[in-house]
């Protein structure tokens, strides 16, 4: 049973956990039986255009979208569930947590739709989920009822109750400042974890180690199936004190001609949440470290190694490490030299970019993490294609996610009938014809086919080839046939975008089929995003027009 769509206002649903290539149109497709749809936003990063994972629906009535939740929360969606609630605007009502409850114990096989059927008996549900990492189910989840009776009659239900043949526990979620003095008791541990004594200890010897700081109540060395020692054990302590004083005067002490570790025992998620933390911040250390210093270098010969590339960057001040990267024995072409400081960076940048090294030009840039130099493309990749007035064709409109505030739907009348990918009204009538127009390649350089001779003597004679320099029109036409050949009705357009990159890149498409078909792939991308930018903008701008009429 779904939250009852008379307590809310809106028609609005929120759809998450969604994969990143969901679409607006994916959604539509899913939604539209339901009933008539107003909108839908794929909600996005502001710089990169990728999908937050999470979407909202607007239906025209309230009783289309209470349908939608009640028969379609949880279904598949390109392979994962996704989950569907009501679009709440009070964000007090999320922040306060009346009616929230915090599930834990919970079986493996327990998933967030066996969970929502679970508890939906007690009352009209918000939100629910069962937190998951890459490996499946945490084991623990929340339910946020819309009121607080719904979520005290299922914890008075449901705790301590057996489910998938396991004890669950179940209370009030509390915030983190809620639950500080829980966080301070635990702290006054009694629980003490040893390790690196080696295989020659047991429980007995043990004792006889830490029983002189207080009485215990358990102690315990692990071994395996043939009760030879792991190397660690447990001590559980009757005082906080006693517990406190063994960690203080044997951490670090010598037994069995080893240092041993002693310190307080903790949870599985405390030690990883631990040591995430840990390598979060010798992450961040190292990148505040090579900001500034580190070089990437690219178009390198095959013949350069980590010494040679070492020898050529040396004259510009101390290299503190220089790597080329490699694919088994063979150089990938590019890697990384890091100074010891910014100033000899910037340096060597300035006078080793362009360089020819080995018969080829060097390019020399900062090092950027994959991420950032990702969203700059994309940044630098959107403002080209602003200025490039594009034509929609078959092939660009089996397109991808639209980088739009939301995905507009016509009229009901209009839409009702029609199983296409857009609905029939404003969006047909703003899709001209799919031709190629003069204006597409005013700023393109121009891609001239020579047409075949007569095969004379004089042409068939083998003769040298006069040397020429390499221009941006023998490379078109060595470009075109090969982009020709899968996109043929864009392969002109294609053609030129791909010339507008460096000269070295143009070569290695020529070189390498896969790494051109890399690049004509992110091209077609680029020309389906813009084409859908234009096309909704079109419609957006129509139905103003309407609304003003």
């Amino acid at each position: 049973m779904a939250a009852s769509a008379l307590s809310h206002n809106t028609a609005t649903l929120y759809v998450g956990d969604l994969l990143p290539q969901v679409t607006e149109a994916m959604l539509y497709e899913k939604f539209t039986p339901a009933g008539n749809i107003l909108s839908i936003r794929v909600c996005r990063d502001k710089l990169t255009r990728q999908s937050l994972g999470y979407a909202y629906v607007n239906f025209q009535q309230l009783g289309d979208a209470e349908r939608a939740l009640d028969t379609m929360n949880f279904e598949d969606m390109n392979g994962k569930a996704m989950r569907i609630m009501w679009c709440q605007r009070d964000p007090s009502l999320r922040k306060s947590g009346v009616g929230n409850i915090f599930i834990k114990n919970l079986d493996k096989s327990i998933d967030s739709k066996l969970l929502y059927d679970t508890f939906s008996a007690f009352g009209n549900i918000l939100s629910c989920k069962v937190v998951c990492d890459e490996y499946g189910s945490k084991g623990y989840g929340f339910v946020h009822f819309e009121t607080h009776e719904s979520a005290q009659k299922a914890i008075d239900s449901l705790n301590g109750m057996i489910l998938s043949d396991q004890k669950v526990f179940i209370g009030h979620f509390k915030s983190r400042k809620e639950r500080e003095p829980e966080l301070v008791a635990r702290s006054l541990f009694t629980n003490v974890y040893i390790k690196n004594f080696g295989e020659n200890m047991d429980d007995e010897r043990l004792k006889e180690l830490f029983s002189k700081y207080g009485p215990t109540l358990s102690i315990k060395v692990m071994t395996d199936e043939y009760g030879t020692s792991k190397g660690f054990g447990f001590v559980s302590f009757e005082k906080h004190e006693d517990a406190l004083k063994a960690v203080d005067e044997m951490n670090g002490e010598d037994v069995n001609g080893k240092a041993i570790y002693v310190g307080r025992a903790q949870k599985k998620s405390e030690r990883q949440a631990e040591l995430r933390r840990k390598f979060e911040k010798i992450k961040q250390e190292r990148i505040t470290r090579s900001q500034g210093v580190n070089l990437y270098i690219k178009n390198l010969a095959d013949c350069i190694d980590d010494k040679l590339l070492h020898q050529v960057f040396s004259s510009y001040g101390t290299i503190t490490s220089a790597k080329v990267m490699m694919e088994g024995r063979r150089s990938k072409g590019f890697g990384f030299v890091c100074f010891s400081a910014p100033e000899e960076a910037t340096k060597a940048v300035t006078e080793m970019n362009g360089r020819i090294v080995a018969c080829k030009p060097l390019y020399v840039a900062l090092a950027q993490r994959k991420k950032d130099r990702l969203a700059l493309l994309a940044n630098q990749f959107m403002q080209k294609m602003d200025h490039i007035q594009m034509v929609p064709n078959q092939v660009i409109n089996t397109y991808q996610p639209p980088p739009t505030p939301s995905y507009l739907m016509p009229p009901p009348s209009q839409a009702q009938n029609h199983a296409g990918y857009y609905p029939t009204g404003p969006i047909s009538q703003a899709v001209p014809s799919p031709n190629w127009t003069p204006q597409m390649f005013q700023n393109m350089p121009r891609i001239r086919l020579a047409a075949p001779r007569p095969a004379t003597y004089s042409t068939m004679r083998p003769a040298p080839p006069a040397p020429r320099p390499i221009s941006m029109q023998p490379l078109g036409e060595l470009l075109f046939p090969l982009i020709q050949a899968m996109y043929p009705s864009l392969s002109a357009k294609i053609t030129g975008m791909l010339l507008e990159l460096d000269n070295t890149e143009v070569f290695r498409m020529l070189e390498s089929t896969e790494f051109l078909k890399t690049k004509v792939h992110e091209a077609v991308s680029v020309l389906q995003v813009h084409q859908a930018k234009q096309v909704v903008h079109q419609v957006v701008n129509n139905a103003t027009v309407v609304a003003a009429i």
